[in-house]
């Protein structure tokens, strides 16, 4: 798992390299693409990170057009973050090379073998977010 980890950080560090994203802000434009439309301090919140950095990431992502700071719908005094079709398409082409290798690996494995891969996974996904709240205080 941790050999795992530092090789998507570097696959993650190069794709922001090419888009021109910081480390940052490329977790969030990911985490903005799984929960949108989400708020920006819900999306501090899941990013670990504090408001006014978030702002600051935020900035920087809606003037390279990636996300769109809109009304919310329900509550028009509120502000949520959506990606912006365009450039998701980008961050598609820049993960290419990783999605075919992947789609190879899960050809192997018949359903029942990637369902018991997928449950593995998300049990270790609450197990690091059950870590992860420790911290949180």
């Amino acid at each position: 798992m941790r050999d795992l980890r530092v090789q998507l950080s570097l696959l993650n560090h190069h794709v922001g390299s090419q888009a021109d994203l910081k480390d940052a802000d490329l977790d969030c434009l990911d985490l903005i693409s799984i929960y949108a439309p989400i708020s920006p301090s819900a999306l501090a919140k899941r990013a670990g990170l504090h408001p006014a950095t978030m702002t600051g990431i935020l900035d920087r992502l809606e003037r390279g057009g990636w996300v769109a700071r809109e009304r919310d719908a329900k509550d028009r005094r509120a502000i949520v973050i959506r990606m912006l079709p365009e450039r998701n398409r980008e961050m598609y082409r820049l993960y290419a090379g990783m999605d075919s290798l992947m789609d190879e690996i899960c050809d192997g494995y018949d359903n029942d073998q990637l369902e018991l891969i997928t449950g593995f996974f998300r049990r270790a996904t609450g197990a690091g977010q059950l870590a992860t709240e420790q911290f949180e205080v």
